[in-house]
Protein backbone atom coordinates (compact mmCIF):
# COMPACT_ATOMS: atom_id res chain seq x y z
CA UNK A 1 0.00 0.00 0.00
CA UNK A 2 1.27 3.94 -0.67
CA UNK A 3 2.12 5.81 2.46
CA UNK A 4 -0.30 8.05 3.52
CA UNK A 5 -1.46 10.29 6.30
CA UNK A 6 -3.61 12.48 7.42
CA UNK A 7 -3.51 16.15 8.86
CA UNK A 8 -4.44 15.72 12.34
CA UNK A 9 -6.45 18.66 12.29
CA UNK A 10 -8.92 17.26 10.56
CA UNK A 11 -9.45 14.63 13.01
CA UNK A 12 -11.03 16.59 15.58
CA UNK A 13 -13.67 19.70 15.76
CA UNK A 14 -13.55 21.99 12.68
CA UNK A 15 -15.20 25.34 12.48
CA UNK A 16 -16.29 27.43 8.97
CA UNK A 17 -17.68 30.67 9.27
CA UNK A 18 -21.22 29.79 10.28
CA UNK A 19 -21.22 25.78 12.04
CA UNK A 20 -19.36 23.86 13.70
CA UNK A 21 -17.92 19.71 13.17
CA UNK A 22 -17.58 16.96 14.99
CA UNK A 23 -15.73 16.34 18.76
CA UNK A 24 -13.34 18.01 20.06
CA UNK A 25 -10.64 15.46 20.92
CA UNK A 26 -7.43 15.65 23.01
CA UNK A 27 -3.96 14.79 20.90
CA UNK A 28 -3.75 11.14 22.54
CA UNK A 29 -7.60 10.57 20.78
CA UNK A 30 -6.78 12.00 17.41
CA UNK A 31 -4.12 9.64 17.40
CA UNK A 32 -6.27 6.77 18.55
CA UNK A 33 -8.48 7.24 16.06
CA UNK A 34 -5.92 7.08 13.51
CA UNK A 35 -4.02 4.70 14.39
CA UNK A 36 -7.63 2.85 13.41
CA UNK A 37 -8.47 4.16 10.45
CA UNK A 38 -7.26 1.56 7.55
CA UNK A 39 -4.70 2.74 5.03
CA UNK A 40 -2.56 5.38 7.36
CA UNK A 41 0.36 5.61 9.25
CA UNK A 42 1.28 8.59 9.51
CA UNK A 43 0.62 11.93 10.82
CA UNK A 44 1.46 15.84 9.62
CA UNK A 45 0.65 17.84 12.84
CA UNK A 46 0.59 21.13 13.06
CA UNK A 47 3.27 23.55 15.23
CA UNK A 48 2.63 25.24 17.61
CA UNK A 49 -1.07 25.11 18.25
CA UNK A 50 -1.68 21.50 18.07
CA UNK A 51 1.36 20.81 19.74
CA UNK A 52 4.35 21.79 21.41
CA UNK A 53 5.75 19.60 23.67
CA UNK A 54 7.76 17.15 21.87
CA UNK A 55 8.80 14.47 24.52
CA UNK A 56 4.93 14.54 25.05
CA UNK A 57 4.38 14.02 21.29
CA UNK A 58 6.50 11.30 20.88
CA UNK A 59 5.26 9.75 23.76
CA UNK A 60 1.99 9.75 21.51
CA UNK A 61 3.26 8.39 18.41
CA UNK A 62 5.15 5.76 19.09
CA UNK A 63 2.11 4.57 21.56
CA UNK A 64 0.13 4.41 18.29
CA UNK A 65 2.88 3.08 16.33
CA UNK A 66 2.62 6.02 14.06
CA UNK A 67 4.87 8.04 11.70
CA UNK A 68 5.46 11.88 11.39
CA UNK A 69 5.20 12.76 7.83
CA UNK A 70 5.87 16.05 8.08
CA UNK A 71 5.80 19.10 10.91
CA UNK A 72 3.44 21.98 9.79
CA UNK A 73 4.16 25.11 10.75
CA UNK A 74 1.68 28.13 10.88
CA UNK A 75 2.99 31.02 10.38
CA UNK A 76 -1.09 33.62 9.89
CA UNK A 77 -2.45 33.45 13.45
CA UNK A 78 -0.62 35.49 15.62
CA UNK A 79 -2.18 39.17 15.68
CA UNK A 80 0.90 40.58 14.20
CA UNK A 81 0.93 38.67 11.25
CA UNK A 82 -2.20 39.67 9.80
CA UNK A 83 -0.69 42.24 7.22
CA UNK A 84 2.41 39.61 6.99
CA UNK A 85 4.78 37.76 8.65
CA UNK A 86 7.57 36.49 6.60
CA UNK A 87 6.64 39.59 4.30
CA UNK A 88 6.16 42.37 7.14
CA UNK A 89 7.62 46.01 6.36
CA UNK A 90 8.63 45.52 10.35
CA UNK A 91 11.78 43.79 10.91
CA UNK A 92 10.80 42.64 14.35
CA UNK A 93 7.89 40.78 13.31
CA UNK A 94 9.82 39.19 10.11
CA UNK A 95 11.76 37.81 12.98
CA UNK A 96 9.64 36.57 14.69
CA UNK A 97 8.19 34.37 11.89
CA UNK A 98 11.76 32.99 10.90
CA UNK A 99 12.17 32.38 14.75
CA UNK A 100 8.84 30.08 14.41
CA UNK A 101 10.03 28.26 11.50
CA UNK A 102 13.18 27.43 13.37
CA UNK A 103 11.28 26.30 16.53
CA UNK A 104 9.34 24.02 14.25
CA UNK A 105 12.55 22.53 12.81
CA UNK A 106 14.05 21.77 16.25
CA UNK A 107 10.89 20.49 16.80
CA UNK A 108 10.51 17.99 13.66
CA UNK A 109 14.19 16.80 14.88
CA UNK A 110 12.53 16.12 18.27
CA UNK A 111 9.57 13.80 17.11
CA UNK A 112 11.44 12.43 14.33
CA UNK A 113 10.00 13.86 11.30
CA UNK A 114 12.19 14.40 8.06
CA UNK A 115 10.43 17.43 7.30
CA UNK A 116 8.70 21.12 8.15
CA UNK A 117 6.39 22.27 5.52
CA UNK A 118 5.22 25.80 5.52
CA UNK A 119 2.33 27.83 3.94
CA UNK A 120 2.90 31.29 4.50
CA UNK A 121 -0.74 32.11 4.37
CA UNK A 122 -0.50 35.76 5.92
CA UNK A 123 1.76 36.99 3.08
CA UNK A 124 0.02 38.74 0.32
CA UNK A 125 -2.36 41.32 -0.58
CA UNK A 126 -5.87 41.93 -1.57
CA UNK A 127 -5.87 45.76 -3.54
CA UNK A 128 -4.20 47.38 -6.19
CA UNK A 129 -1.18 50.06 -5.08
CA UNK A 130 -1.29 47.93 -1.39
CA UNK A 131 2.14 46.29 -1.54
CA UNK A 132 5.64 46.58 -3.19
CA UNK A 133 6.10 43.51 -4.63
CA UNK A 134 9.22 43.29 -5.26
CA UNK A 135 10.39 44.67 -1.74
CA UNK A 136 7.59 41.75 -0.55
CA UNK A 137 9.72 39.15 -2.65
CA UNK A 138 13.13 40.28 -1.27
CA UNK A 139 11.42 39.81 2.30
CA UNK A 140 10.53 36.84 1.82
CA UNK A 141 13.23 35.55 0.14
CA UNK A 142 15.77 36.43 3.03
CA UNK A 143 13.43 35.36 5.70
CA UNK A 144 12.53 31.83 4.56
CA UNK A 145 16.11 31.41 3.39
CA UNK A 146 17.44 32.08 6.84
CA UNK A 147 14.71 29.52 8.40
CA UNK A 148 15.70 27.13 5.51
CA UNK A 149 19.65 27.57 6.50
CA UNK A 150 18.91 26.79 10.24
CA UNK A 151 19.50 23.22 10.93
CA UNK A 152 19.38 22.34 7.03
CA UNK A 153 19.18 18.42 8.18
CA UNK A 154 15.29 19.49 8.06
CA UNK A 155 14.74 20.87 5.41
CA UNK A 156 11.61 23.56 4.78
CA UNK A 157 9.10 23.17 2.14
CA UNK A 158 7.48 25.68 1.29
CA UNK A 159 3.37 24.90 0.29
CA UNK A 160 1.74 27.25 -2.11
CA UNK A 161 -2.09 28.68 -2.31
CA UNK A 162 -3.57 30.95 -4.55
CA UNK A 163 -5.52 32.74 -1.59
CA UNK A 164 -6.23 32.83 2.20
CA UNK A 165 -5.99 34.44 4.57
CA UNK A 166 -4.98 36.69 1.96
CA UNK A 167 -7.19 37.53 -1.53
CA UNK A 168 -4.01 37.07 -2.96
CA UNK A 169 -0.82 35.03 -1.16
CA UNK A 170 2.34 36.26 -2.81
CA UNK A 171 3.37 32.08 -3.22
CA UNK A 172 0.44 31.20 -5.34
CA UNK A 173 1.52 28.88 -7.76
CA UNK A 174 4.31 25.88 -8.22
CA UNK A 175 6.31 28.29 -10.79
CA UNK A 176 6.27 30.92 -8.28
CA UNK A 177 7.41 28.39 -5.36
CA UNK A 178 10.05 26.81 -7.56
CA UNK A 179 10.91 30.84 -8.59
CA UNK A 180 11.75 31.62 -4.74
CA UNK A 181 13.50 28.41 -4.09
CA UNK A 182 15.57 29.28 -6.79
CA UNK A 183 16.09 32.61 -5.50
CA UNK A 184 17.29 31.41 -1.92
CA UNK A 185 19.41 29.05 -3.92
CA UNK A 186 19.03 26.46 -1.36
CA UNK A 187 19.80 22.52 -1.86
CA UNK A 188 17.54 21.49 0.82
CA UNK A 189 14.43 22.71 -0.18
CA UNK A 190 11.36 21.43 -0.98
CA UNK A 191 8.07 22.24 -2.78
CA UNK A 192 4.55 21.26 -0.80
CA UNK A 193 2.01 20.46 -3.73
CA UNK A 194 -1.61 20.05 -2.38
CA UNK A 195 -4.16 18.50 -5.55
CA UNK A 196 -7.01 21.01 -4.39
CA UNK A 197 -4.69 24.33 -3.97
CA UNK A 198 -3.22 23.37 -7.67
CA UNK A 199 -7.12 22.60 -8.89
CA UNK A 200 -8.24 26.03 -7.71
CA UNK A 201 -5.71 27.81 -8.67
CA UNK A 202 -6.17 27.44 -12.31
CA UNK A 203 -3.23 24.53 -12.70
CA UNK A 204 -3.01 21.17 -13.85
CA UNK A 205 -1.74 19.03 -10.81
CA UNK A 206 -0.28 16.34 -13.06
CA UNK A 207 1.60 19.50 -14.59
CA UNK A 208 2.89 20.79 -11.40
CA UNK A 209 3.89 17.23 -10.33
CA UNK A 210 6.18 17.01 -13.94
CA UNK A 211 7.81 20.63 -13.05
CA UNK A 212 8.52 19.76 -9.42
CA UNK A 213 9.79 16.56 -10.32
CA UNK A 214 12.09 18.08 -13.25
CA UNK A 215 13.50 20.05 -11.00
CA UNK A 216 16.18 20.14 -8.47
CA UNK A 217 14.07 20.00 -5.22
CA UNK A 218 12.32 17.65 -3.27
CA UNK A 219 8.14 17.75 -3.49
CA UNK A 220 5.99 16.33 -0.76
CA UNK A 221 2.09 16.05 -1.59
CA UNK A 222 -1.19 16.54 -0.08
CA UNK A 223 -4.58 14.72 -1.27
CA UNK A 224 -7.82 16.12 -1.47
CA UNK A 225 -10.44 17.58 -3.55
CA UNK A 226 -12.61 20.66 -4.59
CA UNK A 227 -14.77 22.49 -7.52
CA UNK A 228 -12.28 24.42 -9.11
CA UNK A 229 -13.53 27.89 -7.28
CA UNK A 230 -12.39 26.96 -3.19
CA UNK A 231 -10.16 25.32 -1.15
CA UNK A 232 -13.53 23.20 -0.13
CA UNK A 233 -11.10 19.92 0.92
CA UNK A 234 -13.43 17.32 0.17
CA UNK A 235 -12.70 13.78 -0.38
CA UNK A 236 -10.51 12.62 -3.45
CA UNK A 237 -11.77 11.89 -6.61
CA UNK A 238 -15.49 13.74 -6.18
CA UNK A 239 -14.90 16.55 -8.12
CA UNK A 240 -12.26 15.99 -10.71
CA UNK A 241 -11.90 12.22 -11.05
CA UNK A 242 -10.00 11.90 -14.25
CA UNK A 243 -7.57 14.26 -12.94
CA UNK A 244 -6.75 13.03 -10.15
CA UNK A 245 -5.54 9.97 -11.97
CA UNK A 246 -3.46 11.92 -14.02
CA UNK A 247 -2.61 13.22 -11.20
CA UNK A 248 -1.24 9.62 -9.84
CA UNK A 249 0.00 8.55 -13.10
CA UNK A 250 2.91 11.40 -12.94
CA UNK A 251 3.79 10.90 -9.35
CA UNK A 252 4.02 6.88 -10.09
CA UNK A 253 6.25 7.52 -13.16
CA UNK A 254 8.85 10.05 -11.22
CA UNK A 255 8.55 7.32 -8.64
CA UNK A 256 7.26 9.18 -5.59
CA UNK A 257 7.69 6.96 -2.43
CA UNK A 258 7.13 10.38 0.48
CA UNK A 259 3.40 10.08 1.89
CA UNK A 260 0.59 11.26 0.49
CA UNK A 261 -1.08 13.07 3.42
CA UNK A 262 -4.90 13.88 3.29
CA UNK A 263 -5.38 17.38 3.79
CA UNK A 264 -8.99 17.13 3.74
CA UNK A 265 -11.95 18.18 5.63
CA UNK A 266 -15.14 15.63 7.21
CA UNK A 267 -16.88 18.56 7.90
CA UNK A 268 -20.69 17.09 7.72
CA UNK A 269 -18.87 13.03 6.58
CA UNK A 270 -17.68 10.56 8.91
CA UNK A 271 -14.00 11.32 9.72
CA UNK A 272 -13.40 7.49 9.54
CA UNK A 273 -14.90 6.87 6.37
CA UNK A 274 -13.79 9.93 4.60
CA UNK A 275 -10.11 9.34 4.88
CA UNK A 276 -10.63 5.94 4.39
CA UNK A 277 -12.72 7.06 0.95
CA UNK A 278 -9.33 8.75 0.57
CA UNK A 279 -7.09 5.41 0.90
CA UNK A 280 -9.22 3.64 -0.78
CA UNK A 281 -9.94 5.55 -3.83
CA UNK A 282 -6.13 6.29 -4.02
CA UNK A 283 -4.94 2.84 -4.27
CA UNK A 284 -6.91 1.15 -6.11
CA UNK A 285 -6.27 3.81 -8.76
CA UNK A 286 -2.54 3.18 -8.09
CA UNK A 287 -3.34 -0.22 -8.39
CA UNK A 288 -5.20 0.13 -11.84
CA UNK A 289 -2.12 1.96 -12.85
CA UNK A 290 -0.01 -0.24 -12.35
CA UNK A 291 -2.38 -3.17 -14.23
CA UNK A 292 -2.65 -1.02 -17.59
CA UNK A 293 -0.20 -0.76 -20.35
CA UNK A 294 1.82 2.19 -19.79
CA UNK A 295 3.82 1.45 -22.94
CA UNK A 296 0.54 1.76 -24.92
CA UNK A 297 -0.74 4.76 -23.40
CA UNK A 298 2.68 6.96 -23.91
CA UNK A 299 2.93 5.82 -27.25
CA UNK A 300 -0.47 7.15 -27.71
CA UNK A 301 0.65 10.17 -26.08
CA UNK A 302 3.49 10.93 -28.12
CA UNK A 303 1.24 10.16 -31.20
CA UNK A 304 -1.22 13.05 -30.46
CA UNK A 305 -4.08 11.51 -31.51
CA UNK A 306 -6.27 12.34 -28.44
CA UNK A 307 -9.57 10.28 -29.78
CA UNK A 308 -7.46 6.94 -29.13
CA UNK A 309 -6.07 8.15 -25.86
CA UNK A 310 -9.83 8.94 -25.28
CA UNK A 311 -11.05 5.72 -26.46
CA UNK A 312 -7.92 4.05 -24.07
CA UNK A 313 -9.09 6.03 -21.23
CA UNK A 314 -12.59 4.51 -21.52
CA UNK A 315 -11.83 0.82 -21.82
CA UNK A 316 -8.65 0.83 -19.15
CA UNK A 317 -9.88 4.06 -16.95
CA UNK A 318 -13.70 3.96 -16.85
CA UNK A 319 -13.66 -0.07 -17.58
CA UNK A 320 -16.23 1.12 -20.70
CA UNK A 321 -16.05 -1.79 -23.05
Amino acid sequence: MLKMAIITGFLSQTRDRFHEYNTPLDLDAKFELLAGIDGYDGVEIVYPYEVKDPQATRNVLDKYNLKTAAVNVNVKAEPEFRNGGLTSTDPVIRAKAVTLIKEAKDFAAAVGADKVTCCPLGDGYEFSFQYDYAAAWKHLVETIGAAADYNRDIPLFIEYKPSETRGRCFVDTAAKALCLLNDIQSDTMGVTLDFGHSMYGNENPAEAVALLAESRHRYYVHVNDNDGKWDWDYFCGTKHFLEYVEFLYYLKKYDYTDYLTSDTSPTRWDIRGTFEANSRLTNKLWNLLDSIDINALEALIEKGDYLAIWQFIERNIFSIK
